[in-house]
């Protein structure tokens, strides 16, 4: 076998496999890994035995994001998944593609707080469409076992909010509206914007969790040079904004919209972690 044509077999697959394992781990570094080894376990094996060359590469991506989610001392842990951003200029056909695949950052939030077996069966079947009798031997589970581990998973997203309305100009027209009245410091107008449980979780070198219209709208208003210089993007697939300063994001952005209200706010200004993490507006 020759090993470049392996190696183009994988590249075709590549997307997929990053794709599962960001689901999974909500890390770029963490899903990179997982990919790598998974092409470390091919190139070990050759393709000479493997019928399905897709099934097994996500099979096997799965089964090490798995373990990876498995081996994390602090699973718990709350935290701000890693951002995929694009600049929100209107209709564009990659665009549009990009957002129907994304995952919001609140839903990625939930997703950490699901057991891993049940995790990996959510993203599986409900987002990749993966039948049961072939997710249940990656969970050492039976085809019924592993359907009720995304019951299960399926309760509590549905049950967290943490799913956005679809409309993504309704959503751009929630947030330019909070945005407004944060340039002009209209304390009211945020308090209007925001749901009455409206949850922020702000990473800045140390996690901080706010709940409420008031102390959300306070924290909104504290910063008034980022609201003068965020401009709008998507964040993961829904409206965010994106502070830039000299050319360098300094903070990123996603909102949930429900109902016309914002009721969670996913925001990464940590200077250490936005060096580490691909912010590349595409």
């Amino acid at each position: 076998m020759n090993d470049d044509w392996l190696a183009e077999r994988f590249e075709e697959h590549r997307g997929r496999l990053r794709a599962v394992a960001y689901r999974m781990l909500g890390s770029f570094a963490e899903a990179d890994d997982a990919v790598q080894e998974t092409w470390l376990r091919l190139s070990r094996t050759g393709s000479d035995e493997i019928g399905n060359l897709g099934g097994w590469l996500t099979t096997v991506v799965s089964r090490v994001s798995l373990n990876m989610l498995r081996s994390r001392e602090t699973r718990r842990e709350v935290h701000v998944p890693d951002p995929v951003i694009a600049v929100d200029t209107g209709p564009d056909p990659e665009q549009e593609a990009l957002i129907a695949d994304a995952v919001g950052l609140a839903l990625l939030v939930v997703l950490d707080t699901l057991e891993p077996a049940e995790r990996l069966a959510f993203v599986l079947h409900d987002m990749f469409a993966l039948p049961f009798d072939e997710i249940a031997p990656i969970v050492d589970r039976t085809p019924t076992a592993a359907r009720q581990l995304a019951s299960r998973a399926r309760r509590r997203v549905q049950g967290s909010g943490a799913v956005p309305d679809t409309d993504l100009p309704r959503q751009r027209e929630v947030l330019d509206a909070f945005l407004a009245a944060s340039r002009r410091g209209d304390f009211a107008a945020l308090v209007a914007l925001l749901d009455p449980d409206v949850v922020l979780r702000a990473d800045t070198a140390t996690m901080e969790i706010i709940r409420g219209a008031e102390q959300v709208a306070q924290r909104a208003l504290s910063f008034p040079e980022a609201a003068q210089l965020a401009r709008p993007a998507i964040v993961n697939g829904a409206a965010g904004l994106v502070t830039v300063i000299d050319g360098r994001p300094v903070g990123v952005m996603g909102v949930t919209v429900r109902g016309g209200l914002i009721t969670e706010i996913d925001l990464i200004a940590d200077p250490e972690r936005l060096q580490r993490i691909d912010l590349t507006i595409q």
